[in-house]
Protein backbone atom coordinates (compact mmCIF):
# COMPACT_ATOMS: atom_id res chain seq x y z
CA UNK A 1 0.00 0.00 0.00
CA UNK A 2 1.03 3.26 -0.57
CA UNK A 3 1.89 6.03 1.80
CA UNK A 4 -0.98 8.65 2.60
CA UNK A 5 0.96 11.28 0.98
CA UNK A 6 1.33 9.57 -2.12
CA UNK A 7 -2.43 8.45 -2.27
CA UNK A 8 -3.41 12.10 -1.71
CA UNK A 9 -1.10 12.56 -4.54
CA UNK A 10 -2.46 10.04 -6.88
CA UNK A 11 -6.24 11.75 -5.89
CA UNK A 12 -5.28 14.93 -6.91
CA UNK A 13 -3.58 14.02 -10.19
CA UNK A 14 -6.86 11.91 -10.67
CA UNK A 15 -9.18 14.95 -9.98
CA UNK A 16 -7.07 17.64 -12.25
CA UNK A 17 -7.21 14.87 -14.93
CA UNK A 18 -11.32 15.17 -14.72
CA UNK A 19 -11.52 18.66 -14.19
CA UNK A 20 -11.41 21.32 -16.93
CA UNK A 21 -7.94 23.10 -17.30
CA UNK A 22 -7.68 26.63 -16.63
CA UNK A 23 -4.98 29.06 -17.39
CA UNK A 24 -3.66 32.85 -16.43
CA UNK A 25 -3.33 35.05 -19.24
CA UNK A 26 0.32 34.25 -20.24
CA UNK A 27 -0.45 29.85 -20.04
CA UNK A 28 -3.15 30.54 -22.68
CA UNK A 29 -0.84 32.02 -24.70
CA UNK A 30 1.65 30.06 -24.46
CA UNK A 31 -0.94 26.98 -25.28
CA UNK A 32 -2.19 28.90 -28.01
CA UNK A 33 1.23 29.93 -29.55
CA UNK A 34 1.21 33.85 -29.23
CA UNK A 35 1.99 36.57 -27.15
CA UNK A 36 0.56 37.95 -24.36
CA UNK A 37 0.51 40.92 -26.35
CA UNK A 38 -1.70 39.86 -28.99
CA UNK A 39 -3.82 38.04 -26.41
CA UNK A 40 -5.28 41.04 -24.62
CA UNK A 41 -5.59 42.59 -28.40
CA UNK A 42 -7.73 39.90 -29.19
CA UNK A 43 -9.65 40.22 -25.95
CA UNK A 44 -10.33 43.45 -26.72
CA UNK A 45 -11.69 42.75 -29.98
CA UNK A 46 -14.49 40.96 -28.44
CA UNK A 47 -12.67 37.68 -30.02
CA UNK A 48 -12.68 35.78 -27.33
CA UNK A 49 -15.13 35.71 -24.87
CA UNK A 50 -14.46 37.45 -20.78
CA UNK A 51 -12.15 35.23 -18.18
CA UNK A 52 -13.80 33.69 -14.98
CA UNK A 53 -12.86 36.11 -12.31
CA UNK A 54 -11.27 35.11 -8.63
CA UNK A 55 -10.42 38.67 -7.10
CA UNK A 56 -7.65 40.32 -8.93
CA UNK A 57 -6.72 36.86 -11.27
CA UNK A 58 -8.41 36.13 -14.45
CA UNK A 59 -8.69 32.93 -15.63
CA UNK A 60 -9.17 31.28 -18.70
CA UNK A 61 -10.81 27.79 -19.72
CA UNK A 62 -10.20 25.27 -22.68
CA UNK A 63 -13.21 26.93 -24.20
CA UNK A 64 -10.82 29.60 -24.50
CA UNK A 65 -7.73 28.07 -26.08
CA UNK A 66 -10.56 26.49 -29.12
CA UNK A 67 -11.33 30.04 -29.57
CA UNK A 68 -8.12 30.90 -29.87
CA UNK A 69 -7.38 27.99 -32.48
CA UNK A 70 -10.03 28.81 -34.48
CA UNK A 71 -8.97 32.54 -34.94
CA UNK A 72 -5.73 30.74 -36.00
CA UNK A 73 -7.68 29.28 -38.75
CA UNK A 74 -9.23 31.06 -39.90
CA UNK A 75 -6.10 34.10 -40.43
CA UNK A 76 -4.40 31.13 -42.18
CA UNK A 77 -7.50 31.38 -44.37
CA UNK A 78 -7.41 34.64 -45.25
CA UNK A 79 -9.78 35.95 -43.19
CA UNK A 80 -9.41 39.32 -41.25
CA UNK A 81 -9.50 40.41 -37.72
CA UNK A 82 -12.53 42.34 -38.76
CA UNK A 83 -14.53 39.42 -40.62
CA UNK A 84 -13.67 36.81 -37.91
CA UNK A 85 -14.82 38.87 -35.33
CA UNK A 86 -18.07 39.43 -37.33
CA UNK A 87 -18.26 35.80 -38.20
CA UNK A 88 -18.29 34.94 -34.44
CA UNK A 89 -21.03 37.97 -33.53
CA UNK A 90 -23.16 36.00 -36.03
CA UNK A 91 -22.44 32.73 -34.54
CA UNK A 92 -23.04 33.73 -31.05
CA UNK A 93 -25.92 35.50 -32.53
CA UNK A 94 -27.77 31.78 -33.39
CA UNK A 95 -27.02 32.12 -37.27
CA UNK A 96 -25.71 27.90 -38.48
CA UNK A 97 -22.21 26.79 -39.30
CA UNK A 98 -23.07 26.32 -42.59
CA UNK A 99 -23.69 29.66 -43.20
CA UNK A 100 -20.82 31.38 -41.10
CA UNK A 101 -17.73 28.65 -42.60
CA UNK A 102 -19.44 28.41 -45.76
CA UNK A 103 -21.11 30.49 -47.63
CA UNK A 104 -19.85 33.42 -45.47
CA UNK A 105 -16.49 32.00 -45.34
CA UNK A 106 -16.61 32.34 -49.41
CA UNK A 107 -17.50 36.09 -49.52
CA UNK A 108 -15.78 37.27 -46.62
CA UNK A 109 -12.37 35.55 -47.64
CA UNK A 110 -10.15 39.01 -48.29
CA UNK A 111 -9.75 39.54 -51.94
CA UNK A 112 -6.67 41.24 -51.56
CA UNK A 113 -3.55 39.70 -49.94
CA UNK A 114 -2.06 42.76 -48.25
CA UNK A 115 0.52 42.04 -45.65
CA UNK A 116 0.47 44.61 -42.44
CA UNK A 117 3.35 46.29 -40.96
CA UNK A 118 4.10 47.33 -37.32
CA UNK A 119 5.58 50.22 -36.89
CA UNK A 120 7.22 52.11 -34.09
CA UNK A 121 6.82 55.93 -33.81
CA UNK A 122 10.36 56.12 -34.32
CA UNK A 123 9.84 53.94 -37.56
CA UNK A 124 7.33 55.58 -39.25
CA UNK A 125 9.69 58.95 -38.15
CA UNK A 126 12.41 57.24 -40.36
CA UNK A 127 9.96 56.43 -43.09
CA UNK A 128 8.76 59.47 -43.61
CA UNK A 129 11.42 62.32 -42.37
CA UNK A 130 10.19 65.62 -41.66
CA UNK A 131 6.29 64.65 -42.98
CA UNK A 132 5.80 62.67 -40.08
CA UNK A 133 3.50 65.48 -38.65
CA UNK A 134 0.54 64.95 -36.14
CA UNK A 135 -1.83 66.35 -39.07
CA UNK A 136 -0.44 63.63 -41.56
CA UNK A 137 -0.77 60.91 -38.95
CA UNK A 138 -4.01 61.96 -38.42
CA UNK A 139 -4.75 62.21 -42.25
CA UNK A 140 -3.48 58.49 -42.10
CA UNK A 141 -5.65 57.06 -39.51
CA UNK A 142 -9.06 58.78 -40.98
CA UNK A 143 -8.16 57.42 -44.51
CA UNK A 144 -7.40 53.72 -42.78
CA UNK A 145 -3.59 53.42 -43.63
CA UNK A 146 -2.96 53.36 -40.38
CA UNK A 147 -4.31 52.09 -37.20
CA UNK A 148 -3.23 52.06 -33.74
CA UNK A 149 -2.24 49.28 -31.13
CA UNK A 150 -0.40 49.37 -28.20
CA UNK A 151 2.25 51.49 -28.06
CA UNK A 152 2.77 50.50 -31.91
CA UNK A 153 1.36 51.36 -35.52
CA UNK A 154 -0.21 49.33 -37.72
CA UNK A 155 -0.24 50.06 -41.48
CA UNK A 156 -2.81 48.04 -43.23
CA UNK A 157 -0.53 47.53 -46.73
CA UNK A 158 3.18 47.21 -47.13
CA UNK A 159 2.59 48.00 -50.58
CA UNK A 160 0.80 50.64 -49.91
CA UNK A 161 3.60 52.05 -47.47
CA UNK A 162 6.58 51.32 -49.75
CA UNK A 163 4.35 53.47 -52.25
CA UNK A 164 3.47 56.50 -50.18
CA UNK A 165 7.30 56.48 -49.23
CA UNK A 166 8.89 55.90 -52.29
CA UNK A 167 6.74 59.18 -53.82
CA UNK A 168 7.99 61.08 -50.57
CA UNK A 169 11.33 60.54 -51.80
CA UNK A 170 10.70 61.31 -55.58
CA UNK A 171 8.99 64.90 -53.93
CA UNK A 172 5.42 64.58 -53.76
CA UNK A 173 4.46 66.43 -50.42
CA UNK A 174 3.16 63.52 -48.16
CA UNK A 175 -0.30 65.40 -47.75
CA UNK A 176 -0.82 65.13 -51.20
CA UNK A 177 0.00 61.56 -51.22
CA UNK A 178 -3.24 61.15 -48.31
CA UNK A 179 -5.14 63.40 -50.14
CA UNK A 180 -4.86 61.42 -53.56
CA UNK A 181 -4.88 58.19 -51.69
CA UNK A 182 -8.43 59.33 -50.47
CA UNK A 183 -9.34 60.38 -54.13
CA UNK A 184 -8.39 56.71 -54.98
CA UNK A 185 -10.36 54.85 -52.21
CA UNK A 186 -13.67 56.66 -53.62
CA UNK A 187 -13.44 55.19 -57.37
CA UNK A 188 -12.08 52.08 -55.91
CA UNK A 189 -15.13 51.49 -53.98
CA UNK A 190 -16.90 52.25 -56.83
CA UNK A 191 -15.28 49.86 -58.82
CA UNK A 192 -15.74 47.35 -56.20
CA UNK A 193 -19.64 48.34 -55.76
CA UNK A 194 -19.44 47.31 -59.36
CA UNK A 195 -18.28 43.89 -59.25
CA UNK A 196 -20.41 43.58 -55.89
CA UNK A 197 -23.40 44.13 -58.21
CA UNK A 198 -22.35 41.50 -61.01
CA UNK A 199 -22.34 38.96 -58.03
CA UNK A 200 -25.23 39.79 -56.80
CA UNK A 201 -26.91 39.94 -59.42
CA UNK A 202 -25.66 36.93 -61.51
CA UNK A 203 -24.26 34.80 -58.73
CA UNK A 204 -25.98 34.80 -55.40
CA UNK A 205 -29.37 34.88 -57.52
CA UNK A 206 -28.48 31.64 -58.53
CA UNK A 207 -29.67 30.43 -54.65
CA UNK A 208 -32.21 28.07 -54.27
CA UNK A 209 -35.15 29.52 -53.18
CA UNK A 210 -35.04 28.21 -49.54
CA UNK A 211 -31.50 29.54 -49.62
CA UNK A 212 -32.98 33.39 -50.91
CA UNK A 213 -35.69 33.12 -47.76
CA UNK A 214 -33.27 32.45 -45.11
CA UNK A 215 -32.95 28.22 -45.63
CA UNK A 216 -28.98 27.37 -45.42
CA UNK A 217 -27.88 26.48 -48.90
CA UNK A 218 -26.99 22.66 -49.62
CA UNK A 219 -23.28 21.66 -49.09
CA UNK A 220 -23.20 21.46 -53.45
CA UNK A 221 -24.40 25.12 -53.43
CA UNK A 222 -21.91 26.17 -51.12
CA UNK A 223 -19.30 24.60 -52.94
CA UNK A 224 -20.34 26.13 -56.06
CA UNK A 225 -20.60 29.82 -54.51
CA UNK A 226 -16.54 28.61 -53.44
CA UNK A 227 -15.56 28.24 -56.87
CA UNK A 228 -17.36 30.65 -58.47
CA UNK A 229 -15.76 33.38 -56.34
CA UNK A 230 -12.39 31.61 -56.42
CA UNK A 231 -12.43 32.14 -60.13
CA UNK A 232 -14.17 35.71 -59.94
CA UNK A 233 -11.01 37.50 -57.91
CA UNK A 234 -8.09 37.34 -59.94
CA UNK A 235 -10.74 38.31 -63.14
CA UNK A 236 -11.68 41.49 -60.98
CA UNK A 237 -7.98 42.21 -60.03
CA UNK A 238 -6.80 41.73 -63.89
CA UNK A 239 -9.84 43.99 -65.31
CA UNK A 240 -8.93 46.73 -62.99
CA UNK A 241 -5.24 46.38 -64.11
CA UNK A 242 -5.74 46.57 -67.14
CA UNK A 243 -7.89 49.80 -67.19
CA UNK A 244 -5.46 51.55 -65.31
CA UNK A 245 -2.70 51.12 -67.13
CA UNK A 246 -4.80 51.96 -70.38
CA UNK A 247 -6.04 54.94 -68.76
CA UNK A 248 -2.72 55.84 -67.59
CA UNK A 249 -1.93 55.86 -70.99
CA UNK A 250 -4.37 57.87 -72.21
CA UNK A 251 -3.78 60.22 -69.16
CA UNK A 252 0.25 60.99 -70.26
CA UNK A 253 -0.25 61.08 -74.11
CA UNK A 254 -2.78 63.97 -72.77
CA UNK A 255 -0.58 65.50 -70.58
CA UNK A 256 2.58 65.46 -72.95
CA UNK A 257 0.39 66.91 -76.08
CA UNK A 258 -0.70 69.86 -73.59
CA UNK A 259 2.70 70.33 -71.99
CA UNK A 260 4.67 70.61 -75.87
CA UNK A 261 2.11 72.96 -76.95
CA UNK A 262 2.12 74.85 -73.87
CA UNK A 263 6.53 74.61 -74.62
Amino acid sequence: MGSPGMCAYASRVSTDEQAPREYRMAELAEAAGITVRTLRYYRERKLIPPPRREGRVAWYGDHHLARLRTVATLLERGHTLGGIAELIAAFEGGRGVAELLGLGGAITVPWSRETLVRLSPGELLDHFAGEATPENLAASLDIGYLAVDGEELVHVSRRLLDVSRRLVREGVPLPAVLAAGREIRVHADALAATFAALIREHVLAGLPAGAAEGAPPSPEEIERMTRTLDKLRPMARTVVEAEVTMAMDRRVRTELRSWLGEE
